[in-house]
């Protein structure tokens, strides 16, 4: 099982809040290359945090804010591994070996269902985008983004719907547990970013519910691979085909949305949709069953 195998001695949860130390103190290794382009001005406490980075020329400034990710790999293989004394596997799947092809479908189903919807929006309202496609700055910002998203996201599922789940499934002994505590964690961490700043606080609920949905999935699913599918087509194309001045990867993407910010609550509504629409997709191709008990029973 994906959140405890009965060969694996998992330990209390003093090691995981050690572990999660680590994995912060590898973090902040990894943001020492960015510090050297920060103005050496301090900011104002009400200013936006991603002001400081926008004198960084746009594909550097992605580059720097996603080496960090990189340089977190190592340590969380040390937790896992050292600390722990589990595979590295064991916080990536309940399978013997990772299923690329679930990371492929669910990468291709999520990819063209929020393609669809941007492009669709685009024709419906040409005045709020600005076609933004400049070859030269496209093929690099496309070089680094293949590259490093795909360890970005890597990251965040393994530290959050891996590694903090199983923690929690273990202090907790539930399932449910598991899983809420994740997701809102998960969420709650995104609250710097600038969307919130430019949509309003409650645009964290926006966070919150794609960590519970990664979350039901990977416990159905019994790992991460149709987790991380979705995660990088969200990602990918937030960087590649749209971004905004106000979100947190400001890229040289295809479109940049020029209208002012707002979320409405069919935006949400939209998204809860597709959310509902995607775990249907998946729980009819991979058979889910037992939903009761692979969210909320115990796990011993």
């Amino acid at each position: 099982m994906f959140l405890w195998d009965k060969s694996y001695n998992l330990k209390n949860f003093w090691y995981y809040i050690l572990g999660s130390f680590i994995i912060i103190l590898f973090s902040t290794f990894g943001q020492i290359p960015l510090m050297f382009y920060l103005p050496s001005e301090i900011p104002s406490p009400d200013s936006n945090p991603m002001d400081i980075l926008k004198g960084i020329p746009s594909n550097l400034r992605l580059f720097l804010l996603l080496i960090s990710f990189a340089i977190t790999v190592p340590g969380i293989w040390l937790t896992v591994t050292k600390l722990h004394d589990l595979p590295f596997i064991s916080v990536i799947t309940g399978r013997k070996k990772i299923d690329f092809e679930r990371i492929l479908y669910s990468f291709m189903i999520w990819g063209t269902a929020i393609s669809s919807l941007v492009f669709l929006d685009y024709s419906l309202n040409p005045d709020d985008y600005q076609v933004n496609f400049k070859i030269k700055e496209f093929i690099i910002l496309f070089i680094i983004a293949i590259s490093l998203i795909p360890i970005q996201i890597s990251v965040e599922e393994i530290v959050f719907r891996g590694y903090l789940m199983q923690g929690f499934g273990n202090w907790f002994n539930s399932r449910f547990m598991a899983l809420f505590l994740s997701s809102t964690v998960f969420g709650l961490l995104h609250f710097s970013n600038p969307e919130i700043d430019a949509l309003g606080n409650k645009f964290i609920v926006q966070y919150i519910t794609a960590g519970f949905i990664l979350g039901i999935i990977a416990l159905m699913d019994d790992g991460l691979e149709l987790s991380l599918g979705l995660h990088a087509a969200q990602n990918l194309i937030g960087v590649l085909i749209l971004t905004a001045d106000w979100t947190v990867l400001q890229t040289e993407s295809i479109l940049k949305y020029t209208a002012d910010p707002e979320i409405r609550t069919v935006d949400l509504l939209i998204s809860l949709s597709l959310y509902l629409i995607v775990l249907i997709v998946f729980a009819r191709k991979y058979s889910w069953t037992n939903w009761k008990e692979k969210l909320f029973s115990k796990i011993r």
